[in-house]
């Protein structure tokens, strides 16, 4: 080999180097030219209202229902309902054993009758005795002595009557009674069962359903919103795809120092009784509106700092991916209150965003919001 063959060898091989070099150089942005561009989902950055809420769960109740007992030791008689039944303020439910109350009460009203006629008798001679003093043919002793013997007879009579009295209520409780109008939901007691004296579980329970209590929990960092009043919108597994409300009707002054929650409780009409006492629900409590407040949906998130109020998504910007940081608000449901970051109309990437550099030229498949 010449020295001018090994000379222009070393040119070439220069001229190589080079060229590489200049490659390198340029390699990140003619990697990204030549990635095909990425299909993704998007959706348009809108202002909305934003209804604001208080996440609960809690519990149905009806607001009126009595366990229904016996005031008597007794043995059932006769049982006139079944469960499930309704019944009005009044109706017979069940009848004890009446013999021995029938037999006081016939001994009350004789009594009473003997104790009455006691007192005309006392009455009629005080009348005599009055006139014989008048005539001068008694004496005032023999008169004091009639009117001593007429206020007797009208103590006892009144005394017969009262007993008279306690018979006929001891006798007409022996028919149980319900104390309100409702549905019996219970029957605890049988044709020969044993009662005691307000003693042992319910012979009834009677529930009143057209008015239901719904006691829920909140978050003691979210009570300071709720106020008497405000709407709570629920659903129950019962209803699937249906909603419920009531209205707030007190909250508990006093919050629990374990779970650091705050009772609320909400009155639920039901007419119709669809809904019934026992039943668990989920809702919200709706503490007010916003206007003009941009959100995104949850999905465009490619990372969320809930603590920090702070997340990162893709803005699709001339057809190519933007990744921005934006700080987020309040969430309702799939959509994330953005409040910095993203404006009015800009374009978020919903799908595909995962397979996104920041940079890449994007292909838009589908577009929602816009």
């Amino acid at each position: 080999m010449t020295r001018r063959d090994a000379a222009l060898i070393g040119v070439v091989a220069l001229a190589v180097v080079a060229g590489g070099c200049s490659q390198t150089g340029e390699g990140r942005t003619g990697a990204q030219d030549g990635r095909p561009a990425v299909a993704v989902d998007v959706a348009a950055v809108a202002p909305a209202t934003l209804v604001q809420a208080v996440e609960v769960v809690g519990t149905l109740e009806p607001r009126f229902s009595a366990e229904v007992k016996s005031e008597f030791t007794g043995i059932v008689d006769e049982v006139y309902v079944t469960q499930w039944v309704k019944v009005e303020r009044g109706t017979p439910l069940a009848k004890l054993d009446s013999r021995e109350a029938d037999a006081v009460l016939r001994a009350a009203s004789a009594t009473a009758r003997q104790a009455e006629v006691a007192e005309t008798r006392a009455q009629r001679e005080l009348e005599r005795a009055v006139k014989l003093r008048e005539n001068g043919l008694l004496t005032q002793q023999g008169l004091d002595d009639a009117r001593s013997a007429h206020d007797a007879a009208v103590s006892a009579a009144q005394a017969a009557q009262a007993e008279l009295a306690a018979a006929e209520a001891r006798h007409a409780k022996v028919v149980i009674r319900s104390p309100m109008t409702g549905t019996v939901a219970l029957r605890g007691v049988s044709v020969g069962d044993r009662v005691e004296n307000m003693g042992g579980g319910p012979m009834f329970r009677i529930v009143d359903n057209r008015v239901l209590d719904l006691t829920a929990v909140i978050a003691s960092a979210r009570s300071a919103t709720v106020r008497v009043g405000q709407v709570l919108e629920f659903s129950v597994d019962a209803f699937p795809g249906r909603a419920f409300s009531g209205r707030i009707t007190h909250i508990n002054p006093a919050e629990d120092p374990v779970s650091r929650t705050v009772k609320v409780m909400a009155e639920v009409a039901n007419p119709d009784g669809e809904l019934r006492g026992g039943t668990f629900v989920k809702g919200r409590i709706r503490t007010g509106e916003r206007a003009g407040v941009l959100q995104v949906p949850r999905v465009a998130l490619l990372s969320w700092d809930v603590e920090r109020n702070s997340g990162e998504l893709f803005v699709v910007v001339d057809g190519v991916a933007a990744r921005r940081t934006v700080k987020t608000g309040e969430t309702v449901g799939e959509a994330v209150e953005v409040t910095q970051g993203v404006a009015a109309g800009e374009q978020v990437v919903t799908r595909g965003g995962f397979n996104l550099r920041d940079g890449d030229r994007v292909q838009v498949a589908s577009r929602s919001g816009a």
